[in-house]
């Protein structure tokens, strides 16, 4: 394979461009009175442009995927991705690309927008590759070949030997589309980057990261593909927010690894219950997170589907798919309630009534969950948070005192509360409270979502010899007004001095305003007493009034 086949493929006017140069090129440091750009000086930070390389995302991408950070590109979703391989590599009117059908439609919009000829393959009726047929299509004018694996809409990733043939032997660039590759056991051709010079592999946040609203986009290439690619680029592709959003999540992967595993589980749990369903013909396998469904009637199928509220795709006139829905897997609630609505399917019911009602409640208020990691050089914390649960704890931060504490939180305010923290307690407890208080602060105000519905106020509690009082509002407003006071320097492991902090700590974290007072005799009792109070504010705080579509505000916000 010739070593400068970016080269050799690029349009002459991209090799001769000399692309736009930004005010943030000429000078890169980040300090300074910047009055280069024609910015506001005012409304920091938004005022100023995004950076244009997204130099700490493609860092951190390039140690993810073991690559140089100059094998990347980044674009305002893959679809924009698309767009400059065409613009960079073939000439409108005269050069053209190849495809498989069926596969995803936006390479044929890409190459229609940008001039170029469209021609693809017939896949084979195992949805295999039909390598020969590729090779034998392509000629001198053929500058791309586009293959998507996992391929949508079949699911199924194409063999690596196939793969294989085409890259050694295809003519142009041979793009590989891996929207679906983290849903796949079979790994990614990022890692053949230096061996196949004219590859090309495509990846996004927008399915098993579940950041499709950021619209973030990744090319894979040799440093000579991508640097023609940026030439092509526009300046400030990639918005500021969309950086950092994609920043924290990959910085934070093991959420993202726990939930793909769930929705492979789930996908097969699909796939074996409707296995046994009297009108379907076959379930196809899959290795992403969709699977093809071949059932006796389609359109039928599709129209009760949707009547019953879900909505699914009907891809039974794409060639090879005939008789096909494309289902995307979801929750094991939405799960739930797709198979009761396909054994119910005949049913004269609108709606399978007990699946419904488990899932009716998400779809009005979304986000009563949640999960929290946090990684400092300190501590290591995870926290998984349900606000509808039954008062369950699982918790184990290393300091018996403060997982009683915490386990009062859970069994006092109903909620299902799992944390398991690392910290350095052979230097002191005070990361542990604090980092431990600030995660669990962050996952309530996480779960509570648009807190359409709560209460949103909370007050509680005497016990024994000791009357605390906790005046709880999740209104968004972090405060904290402590009035309790403690003679032991330590209670169990925990210096009191640190109980005031940790409220202060989960009071920022939550977007919550906390008044405590407490008295006693009894200094144990005391703070358990505050511990329980504040569970059960949270409860009542949490609670939804059945129905109830409003904000608890009357400024119409929180």
């Amino acid at each position: 394979m010739n070593p400068n086949i970016a080269q050799k493929l690029a349009r002459p006017a991209i090799i001769a461009l000399k692309p736009y140069s930004s005010a943030r090129e000429e000078f890169t440091g980040n300090e300074g009175i910047f009055m280069d750009a024609n910015e506001s000086p005012y409304n920091k930070p938004w005022n100023r442009y995004p950076d244009p390389f997204q130099q700490n995302l493609r860092q951190r991408i390039a140690e993810m995927k073991g690559v140089r950070k100059d094998n990347i590109i980044l674009g305002n979703g893959s679809d924009e991705t698309i767009d400059m391989l065409f613009r960079t590599f073939c000439e409108p009117g005269q050069d053209k690309v190849l495809s498989i059908i069926p596969t995803y439609g936006m390479y044929k919009v890409s190459a229609d927008i940008n001039g170029v000829g469209y021609e693809t393959v017939l896949l084979n009726d195992d949805f295999s590759l039909p390598v020969d047929a590729i090779l034998e299509k392509a000629d001198e004018r053929t500058k791309m070949l586009f293959l998507c694996s996992p391929n949508n809409p079949t699911g199924n990733r194409f063999a690596d030997e196939d793969m294989k043939r085409v890259l050694e032997n295809f003519p142009g660039l041979v793009v590989v589309d891996e929207a679906y590759v983290d849903f796949s056991t079979g790994g990614s051709w990022v890692k053949a980057l230096d061996k196949y010079p004219n590859l090309v592999v495509l990846q996004t946040l927008s399915k098993a990261w579940g950041l499709a609203a950021i619209r973030l986009g990744m090319a894979f290439a040799s440093e000579a593909i991508i640097s023609l690619m940026m030439k092509v680029k526009p300046p400030y592709n990639v918005n500021t927010l969309s950086q950092q959003k994609a920043l924290k999540a990959l910085v934070e992967p093991e959420a993202t690894l726990r939930r793909v595993a769930e929705i492979n589980n789930e996908r097969e749990r699909l796939r074996t219950e409707m296995a046994s369903l009297p009108f379907v013909k076959e379930v196809l396998p899959s290795d992403s997170n969709f699977f093809l469904l071949r059932v006796d009637d389609a359109d039928a199928l599709y129209n009760s589907l949707t009547t019953k509220g879900v909505i699914v795709r009907n891809r039974s006139r794409e060639p090879l798919c005939e008789g096909c829905l494309r289902i995307s897997v979801g929750t094991p609630a939405q799960n739930n309630y797709l198979l009761d609505c396909l054994r119910n399917i005949n049913s004269e019911e609108e709606r399978p009534a007990a699946s419904w009602n488990a899932l009716a409640d998400w779809l009005v208020y979304p986000g009563r969950t949640a999960i929290r990691e946090r990684k400092t050089k300190e501590t290591e914390i995870r926290i998984e948070l349900n606000l509808e649960g039954n008062g369950k704890a699982d918790i184990n931060t290393g300091l018996g005192f403060y997982d009683h504490m915490l386990e009062q939180i859970a069994r006092h305010s109903g909620c299902d509360l799992t944390i398991q923290v690392n910290g350095d307690l052979e230097v002191d407890e005070h990361h542990t409270l604090e980092d431990t208080a600030i995660a669990l602060g962050e996952a309530f105000n996480e779960a509570l979502g648009n807190k359409m519905g709560i209460e949103r106020y909370g007050f509680a509690l005497p016990m024994d010899d000791c009357a605390a009082m906790v005046l709880l509002d999740f209104g968004g407003r972090p405060e904290l007004v402590w009035k309790a006071k403690f003679k032991r320097e330590k209670i169990g492991e925990l210096p009191t001095e640190m109980f005031e902090h940790f409220f202060k700590s989960f009071a920022i974290g939550a977007r919550a305003n906390l008044y405590i007072k407490a008295k006693g005799k009894n200094e144990h009792h005391k703070i358990e007493a505050i511990f329980k109070a504040l569970a059960r504010a949270i409860r009542m705080a949490i609670k939804r009034e059945e129905g109830a579509d409003f904000l608890p505000s009357t400024k119409g916000m929180l």
